[in-house]
């Protein structure tokens, strides 16, 4: 009897074994995704909305965000989706320009009338074929996401012509198209990695830097800075990365969901910039900044003696298709 009882045990367990192998393992991918500022800027708003879309779409995948620079600046986390240490990014131009340099195009100041204008031009054959140009970099570009227009902050003067900003050491993104027009205008620029800016403020190193609204607003730029200058001197798309690492290797389904998920992040990183444009200078003023507009049309002209440069750089049938985009 007893033997009876441990050969009926026994059928059990092997009957439970084979359940257990014939079941599919239901395992989520984890995918890490760096960006350099908080979960409360446009970056974080986009990287919710990629997670929730992929979760929508019942993918495997699980995101895992690391925000505030945690894994890099941002040329680190570039260089990281290459290598494979890295899965995913939110990132700018100003960082891709170094290893994919064609996307500085975007960056040349005063090359937008406006925010429609920036996105028919991304959203158009012009932006597409600037993705398709990732690849050959070591890098997947998913979509373009989006920052707004940069204007200038700084503790010492408020800035409303170009004579305003001569003379100020201004922190700059390691771009040398931003660059190039900074000193054109007499600014001290002050290339600088983000994760360092608010120590050189707060030090006095540096006077000043320029980033859109959408930036200004969620690191809280009024408990370092008292001028806002709306220079909107640059229109700062921004970028949906992928390591080929990952991507290379899923199928046509899986890479499907990701470029779905990447275009839901973008909507809404433009929908953060919508609303920080329309009621972050609310917030700014609140909280003490002293804001200002700008003789618009006087920058634009101050700035004309580099496009030379530019047309040598990109070419001036890609800058003026750009500018003619209607």
């Amino acid at each position: 009897m007893l033997h009876t009882k441990k050969i009926a045990g026994w059928l059990a367990a092997f009957a439970l074994t084979g359940l257990s192998a014939a079941a599919p393992v239901l395992a989520e991918t984890p995918l890490k995704m760096a960006y350099a500022l908080s979960e409360n800027s446009h970056y974080g708003a986009g990287a919710a909305a990629f997670a929730q879309a992929l979760e929508a779409n019942k993918s495997d995948f699980k995101v895992q965000q690391f925000p505030n620079s945690q894994l890099g600046g941002e040329r680190e986390v570039i260089e990281g989706l290459q290598l494979g240490t890295i899965d995913m990014a939110i990132v700018s131009t100003g960082a891709t320009l170094n290893f994919v340099p064609q996307t500085g195009v975007f960056d040349i100041p005063f090359l937008f009338r406006d925010l429609d204008h920036a996105r028919k031009v991304l959203d158009g054959k012009i932006g597409q074929d600037m993705l398709a140009a990732f690849p050959e970099r070591g890098l997947v570009a998913l979509a373009w996401g989006e920052q707004g227009f940069r204007h200038l902050t700084n503790n010492i003067r408020p800035v409303k012509e170009p004579a305003d900003i001569k003379g100020l050491k201004i922190r700059t993104t390691e771009n040398p198209i931003h660059i190039a027009a900074f000193r054109e205008l007499g600014v001290l620029a002050t290339p600088m990695a983000w994760p360092e800016v608010a120590t050189a403020l707060q030090q006095g190193t540096i006077d000043g830097q320029e980033n859109p609204l959408s930036v200004i607003v969620s690191v809280k730029m009024w408990q370092l800075q008292k001028y806002l200058s709306l220079t909107a001197h640059v229109y700062a798309p921004a970028l949906i990365l992928i390591s080929p690492s990952v991507y290379d290797g899923l199928s046509d389904a899986d890479k499907a969901k990701l470029k779905e998920a990447a275009l839901a992040g973008a909507q809404a990183m433009r929908q953060f910039v919508d609303k920080v444009e329309k009621d972050g200078l609310e917030t700014l003023k609140e909280n003490g900044m002293q804001v200002n507009t700008v003789d618009h049309a006087a920058f634009v002209k101050a700035v004309q003696p580099v496009y030379p440069q530019y047309y040598k750089q990109f070419g001036q049938e890609l800058v003026e298709s750009i500018q003619n985009t209607q």
